[in-house]
């Protein structure tokens, strides 16, 4: 079989192009072993290829070759694809250079899976005829109620009439094709594509810019041709939808085990569509089981990276224990728990499992049997049996602290293994354990083929960190500095920072396989996502390391960074760098600030002594936070606490941390300006501080930042199907928003916490088109307490934002909440999305009576229990029709619902 490829490229002097693919005679896909193309004229460039043997596909790209010898080849998450059939021996292709596209968005699996896909189409004609053309182009932005067609100067196309124009077909969405034959055509051939109502061909828009145009093609009466196209040139038509996000462990149905499950989500789509909406975004839903209490509900630090929670297993869809009374008696315990308000965590997790056990011992000899439970044993081994193992260990120890399991303490593929073999003690708990997992799996698949079927994203999110007690730092720890904690510096959460306690990324390793662990996360987040939503990104440009010995996370330091030499902090204007102010102390003028008249000096003797007449330190028993926290540990008076916080404060009083990879390299202490060392500092110092702080925090790091987070972010990007989404909030590098920006990241914009300088409040009509509008995020107060928290700024954003005159009333109504979500609702994103309580804010009818329950998380308390549930069974909420039309009337009125 003869393939000619045809290619439009203007070059300059010392290029040329060359072509790789899925054959022998193309290079078998290596850009060192591509073909050199000939050049033709007027930038046309050619090749011709024999086949030695029968393809019945053929997969390839065009390279650009410069006058150096180097190498570039087009876009690399596209490829042209072409496909022969029988009976015929020559192909003339043309095609164009593959660029990434301007709407990338639209080709990730939550259009081209969900919100657009095709249901039913039949394929196109496959112009079989030799002398026969197909001509196709790509169209992502085109929706199920809209078809593509084409019109143009020939009497096959219509002769520029619209009611007559070929229609193409969508079969292979977002691509659309269509078969003409060579004899119909008369050169030159000018066309242009078409967007038609799919159900009565009426005329929806012509494409942007000139006629498309071909002089001439190499007719051959023995070959077919195929026309790859540029894409649709689509007018600005900001498609829009809306959405709700809600913790799945926060949803209530009639047949809950006292927290959301599978079942649940599937309600949750089925009111989504009643109400016109197009996205459910959920918080992360792996496995955080470690020491089975109330602590394991924090759903941001799995204990694994694949493995599902089994408490999101749902009891109806499993089946039914056979013994009735023991289904009676976990009925009872179930309506129980389904009854109370919150969460009970530790209750809910001690009597699901103890029935979900059951359930596996009535069925465990069929399903061991079940050919699709081995199957999924089978493909899923590599994250499936480490996990399985990790959590028989960390039971049979009592602990998830893998340092103290023995011989198993460093994992060993080799004696995790036999754990799976029938003899072996372990069997029957990695039994069930797999048991669990299948179960989970069958159950969360059908709920997102559900979604797609019914046009509803399910958005996941993908938390930046691991448990350092988790699976993945106990079989990969080549992959984490152990030694260092992940956190966040202060921000509108938290005056002294976070600490999530998670290990950092040791990004060198994980580089040097092309960041292959990133990789599968991502694949295994699309088995049940179309979108997701990358907890903090910036941790992709840069994380905020604190050392172990803090609790607090004033005393970390970006990672990676560029520290200053002393010669540089001295070149900045500071006077004689002194040692002491990169260890902690304070001047004894400020114990009374810091501990109270109260608290006598020999008492503070025990913790503090003197390092000359007027500093102090604290004394070995507490010389870090993680020993103050340990001394007063239980604690609970008004004076041991006073102590404790004065002491924790003490440990942060530092002016510079000294580098741990950078000897003599020093990085000014996060918000330092607010500490007791600062007040030290002469005038002149001071000021100099100021610049450098100013510099290092600001400016110093921008192109550096952007260079890794790009470094890192755009081979993920690619490598996924999904629409991505990060969490950009907190202390923001000024290169962020740039590199989000090429690589089409949404940002994410609560209107309560602007990125413009000098805004209290963000204007949702000025955001950007790729980036999430929302009233509040699971770590921020819903609407109604917001509007109790502050009355100064309430008032300001009553009259400034609202629009309103007067004094603003104590209480959020729900017309205010409406006003509000409408507002969000009419912002330019593409996407609002509005946490689930806000919603329930806008109807009397229907909202809880105490707003202060609805907070689901408070960063700055390490202590806040997960337990948020919504006050009413989803199938009440389904059938309130007063309340979803008026949902659907305020989205259909914002031109969000199509």
């Amino acid at each position: 079989m003869e393939i000619t490829f045809n290619i439009k490229y203007s070059t300059v002097w010392g290029q040329k192009l060359l072509i790789t693919g899925s054959c022998t005679e193309l290079g078998d896909g290596s850009i060192h072993a591509a073909k050199e193309m000939l050049y033709r004229d007027a930038g046309e460039w050619q090749l011709e290829i024999r086949l030695s043997g029968p393809v019945r596909e053929l997969e390839y790209n065009y390279i650009i070759e410069d006058e150096n010898g180097i190498r570039r080849m087009e876009e690399e998450k596209f490829v042209h694809h072409a496909l022969f059939s029988d009976g015929c021996d020559s192909y003339f292709l043309y095609d164009y250079w593959l660029r990434e596209p301007v709407d990338r968005i639209f080709y990730t699996s939550a259009f081209t899976r969900n919100l657009f896909a095709r249901q039913e189409m039949t394929g196109a004609d496959p112009a079989e005829t030799p002398n026969g053309i197909l001509l196709r182009l790509d169209a992502p932005e085109i929706t199920p109620e809209q078809v593509v067609a084409v019109t143009g100067n020939q009497p096959c196309l219509g002769n520029w009439n619209t009611d007559h124009a070929v229609i193409l077909s969508g079969a292979n969405f977002p691509q659309w094709e269509t078969g003409l034959h060579a004899g119909d055509i008369s050169f030159p051939l000018e066309y242009k594509f078409i967007v038609l109502e799919s159900r009565t061909n009426r005329l929806c828009y012509w494409e942007e810019g000139n006629n498309r145009r071909i002089n001439n093609l190499h007719e051959n009466k023995k070959s077919r041709m195929i026309i790859n196209d540029c894409p649709l040139r689509t007018p600005d038509l900001s498609w829009k939808a809306c959405g709700t996000v809600i913790p799945v462990f926060s949803l209530r149905s009639e047949t809950g085990f006292g927290i959301g499950d599978i079942g649940d989500i599937k309600l949750l789509i089925d009111w989504a569509k009643k109400t016109g909406q197009h996205f459910i975004q959920l918080l992360p839903v792996n496995d955080t089981t470690r020491s089975h209490t109330w602590q394991d509900a924090y759903p941001y630090s799995a204990i694994s990276i694949y493995a599902l929670h089994p408490l999101y297993i749902n009891i109806p869809m499993l089946g039914n224990l056979k013994d009735p009374e023991r289904a009676r008696f976990y009925s009872a315990i179930q309506q129980k728990l389904n009854a109370a308000d919150a969460v009970d965590y530790e209750a809910v997790a001690g009597h699901k499992t103890a029935c979900l056990r059951e359930y596996f011992r009535q069925e465990k000899e069929n399903t061991v049997k079940n050919p699709d439970f081995k199957k999924f044993i089978a493909e899923n081994r590599e994250w499936l049996i480490p996990y399985a193992a990790f959590s028989y260990l960390r039971d049979k120890n009592n602990t998830a602290d893998f340092s103290r399991w023995g011989e198993y303490a460093h994992y060993r593929r080799e004696k995790i293994e036999p754990f799976c073999h029938p003899e072996n003690e372990a069997y029957d708990e990695l039994s069930y354990l797999f048991f669990i997992q299948y179960t989970l799996h069958i159950q969360f698949a059908a709920v997102a083929e559900y979604a797609r079927r019914n046009r509803i994203v399910l958005k996941g999110d993908l938390p930046i960190g691991i448990n350092r007690q988790s699976v993945e730092a106990w079989t990969e720890p080549e992959y984490f500095n152990m030694q260092e904690q992940a956190g966040a510096p202060p921000d509108a959460f938290s005056v002294t920072g976070q600490n999530w306690s998670f290990p950092t990324y040791n990004w060198d390793v994980m580089e040097k396989d092309g960041f292959s662990w990133w990789k599968k996360r991502f694949h295994n987040l699309n088995r049940y996502f179309d979108c997701f939503r990358i907890d903090h990104i910036l941790g992709f440009f840069r994380i905020w390391e604190i050392p172990l010995e803090y609790t607090e996370g004033l005393c970390g330091h970006f990672r990676p960074a560029l520290p200053l030499s002393v010669k540089e902090i001295e070149e900045n204007g500071i006077t004689a760098f002194d040692e002491r102010w990169t260890r902690p102390h304070i001047h004894i003028r400020s114990l009374p600030e810091l501990f109270g008249e109260n608290v006598e000096t020999d008492t503070l003797s025990k913790y503090i002594l003197h390092t000359d007449a007027k500093h102090l330190t604290l004394n070995g028993i507490c010389s870090t936070q993680r020993k103050i926290k340990k001394i007063f540990e239980g604690k609970t008076d008004t004076k041991s606490q006073i102590i404790r916080d004065g002491l924790m404060t003490v440990a942060n009083e530092v002016l510079f941390l000294e580098d741990p990879y950078r000897k003599k390299h020093y990085h000014p202490r996060i918000s330092a300006c607010k500490s007791y060392a600062y007040r030290e500092l002469s005038d002149g110092n001071r000021h100099a501080f100021n610049r450098l702080y100013n510099d290092f925090y600001f400016l110093r790091h921008n192109e550096f930042w952007k260079q890794i987070a790009l470094n890192r972010l755009t081979p993920l990007i690619r490598n996924t199907e999904m629409l991505v989404c990060g969490e950009d909030l907190g202390m923001i590098p000024a290169s962020v928003h740039e590199v989000m920006e090429k690589l089409q990241i949404f940002t994410l914009e609560p209107e309560r916490m602007p990125k413009t300088m000098n805004r209290e409040f963000t204007d949702p009509g000025t955001l950007a088109y790729h980036s999430v509008c929302t009233t509040s995020t699971h770590d921020m107060s819903p609407i109604r307490t917001w509007w109790k928290e502050d009355r100064e700024k309430t008032q300001r954003y009553y009259t400034s934002v609202l629009k309103q005159d007067g004094e603003a009333p104590e209480e959020c109504s729900s017309g205010i909440a409406e006003q509000i979500i409408l507002n969000h609702l009419k912002s330019s994103s593409m996407l609002t999305i509005i946490p689930l309580q806000d919603w329930f804010a806008t109807d009397d009818s229907i909202k809880r009576k105490d707003p202060a329950a609805e907070r689901i998380n408070l960063p700055a308390n390490p202590d806040n229990k997960w337990c948020y549930r919504m006050h009413i069974p989803l199938e009440t909420l389904i059938c309130t029709d007063s309340f979803n039309n008026k949902i659907k009337h305020l989205i259909t009125a914002s031109g969000r619902h199509k």
